[in-house]
C-alpha cells in the first residue's frame, strides 16, 4: 500500500500517513530488534548471522546495536548450535536461532524433535523451552534436492512444536513478535519466494506496509485474504500468491474464491477453514511441500470430518509430488505448484456435477 490523497468532510485536500512499504526480510529485522530491545533475554546465533548480517539479511545491524555477547556466529555444526538454543532456552534465555536452509535440518532433528520439542512434556510443565527456530523454504532456484525443500509437514507432524509460515512482511513481523514471547517452540519457516531479496525474484505484493511501531499477530491464527463464494482455496506462504493470482484469473471468468492463509500450521485453524467451506462448498488446498500425508491432505480431512459442512465437489489438492526436486529448471518449473494448476483444479472443482 502506498501514501494516498484523502478528502476530509471540509473539503481540503491533505494526505494520508506515510505508510512504509517493507520486504519480508526487513520486517522480520525489524521484529528482532525490537524484542532485544525490549527484552535482555532475546539472543540470537547461527551461521553467518552477525557480521554479514544473515544470508537472509534477517539479522542485519543486530551485532553493532547489541554486541557479540547477544549475537554470535556459530561453526558450521547445525547440531552443535540448536542444541545449545536449547540449553539457553531451559535456563531463561530466549533464543533465535537460524537454520540456514531447511534441509539441513537431518543433522539437528534429535535437539529439535527429541529436546525442544519435548522439554516441558518430559518435566511436567517445570522447564519451557522459549526458542524460536528460524529457516529458509522453497525451490524454483535450480539448487537441487538438497537447498529446496518446504517440510512443512515434517514440523507439523511432531507435538510440542509450533509451525509458522507468513506470506507477506506485516505478518511475518507480527507473527516472529508472537513466536520470540512464546514459551513453547516456534519453527518459523520464511519462503524464499517472498523474502524480498531481489536475486531470488520475490512476488512484489509480498512486501506490504509494516507499522513501525511492535504488534503481535496471533500464532495459529489463519487469514481470510480475499472473501468469494464459490470455492474455497486453502495455502500459506509462497502458495498464497499462487491463490491470489488463480482467484484473480478466474474472476474473469465469473468463478468467485475465498482465499485462506493458513499462516500457522501448528495449531491449524480448523474452524475458519471449515467456515470458508461450510459456505463456499467447494475446497482446493495448495502447498509446496511434498503431497502424501502433507498439509493438502490435513486440511481437507479437517473439513470431511465435519459433518455440519455439505460439499458440493469432491476436495482436491495440488502439492509437490514426492520425488526429489531436480536440479534441472524444466524439471523443477514443471513440477512446482502454481497459479495455472491451481486455476485448472479450481475450475473442476465448481465445474463438477
Amino acid at each position: 500500500m502506498s501514501s494516498v490523497d484523502v478528502m476530509q468532510e471540509t473539503g481540503a485536500k491533505t494526505r494520508a500517513p506515510r505508510q512504509r512499504r517493507l520486504t519480508v526480510a526487513r520486517a522480520l529485522n525489524e521484529a528482532i530488534h525490537q524484542e532485544m530491545a525490549t527484552d535482555s533475554s532475546v539472543v540470537v546465533l547461527g551461521e553467518d548471522v552477525a557480521k554479514i548480517g544473515g544470508v537472509w539479511s534477517t539479522t542485519v545491524g543486530l551485532l553493532d546495536a547489541f554486541g557479540p555477547a547477544r549475537v554470535r556466529d556459530t561453526p558450521i555444526s547445525e547440531s552443535g548450535f540448536i542444541g545449545a538454543a536449547v540449553g539457553m532456552a531451559a535456563v531463561g534465555l530466549r533464543p533465535v536461532v537460524e537454520l540456514m536452509f531447511v534441509d539441513f535440518v537431518g543433522v539437528c532433528m534429535n535437539s529439535i524433535y527429541s529436546l525442544a520439542a519435548k522439554q516441558r512434556f518430559f518435566s511436567g510443565g517445570q522447564v519451557t523451552c522459549p526458542m524460536v527456530l528460524m529457516t529458509s523454504v522453497g525451490g524454483g532456484y535450480s539448487d537441487g534436492g538438497q537447498h529446496s525443500q518446504t517440510l512443512y509437514a515434517t514440523f507439523g507432524h511432531l507435538p510440542g512444536l509450533k509451525v509458522v509460515v507468513p506470506s507477506n512482511a506485516y505478518d511475518a513481523k507480527g507473527l516472529l513478535a508472537s513466536a520470540i514471547r512464546d514459551d513453547d517452540p516456534v519453527v518459523f519457516m520464511f519462503h524464499k519466494g517472498v523474502q524480498g531479496l531481489g536475486w531470488l525474484g520475490t512476488v512484489p505484493r509480498a512486501a506490504t506496509h509494516v507499522p513501525e511501531e511492535a504488534y503481535l499477530v496471533p500464532l495459529g491464527k489463519a487469514a481470510v485474504t480475499r472473501e468469494g463464494s464459490d470455492v474455497t482455496l486453502v495455502g500459506l506462504g509462497l502458495t498464497v500468491h499462487h491463490a491470489i493470482d488463480a482467484a484473480d484469473q478466474l474472476q474473469k471468468e465469473g468463478i468467485s474464491c475465498e482465499i485462506i492463509d493458513l499462516r500457522s500450521i501448528a495449531p491449524l485453524d480448523q474452524e475458519t477453514i471449515r467456515a470458508s467451506v461450510r459456505k463456499t462448498g467447494r475446497l482446493v488446498a495448495v502447498d509446496d511441500d511434498y503431497m502424501s500425508y502433507g498439509i493438502g491432505g490435513e486440511v481437507i480431512a479437517s473439513v470431511c470430518e465435519d459433518a455440519s459442512i455439505t460439499l458440493k465437489a469432491t476436495p482436491r489438492r495440488l502439492s509437490f509430488p514426492d520425488i526429489p526436486i531436480p536440479f534441472s529448471p524444466v524439471l523443477e518449473q514443471g513440477v512446482l505448484p502454481n497459479s495455472e494448476k491451481l486455476v485448472a483444479l479450481a475450475r473442476q472443482a465448481v465445474l463438477e456435477k
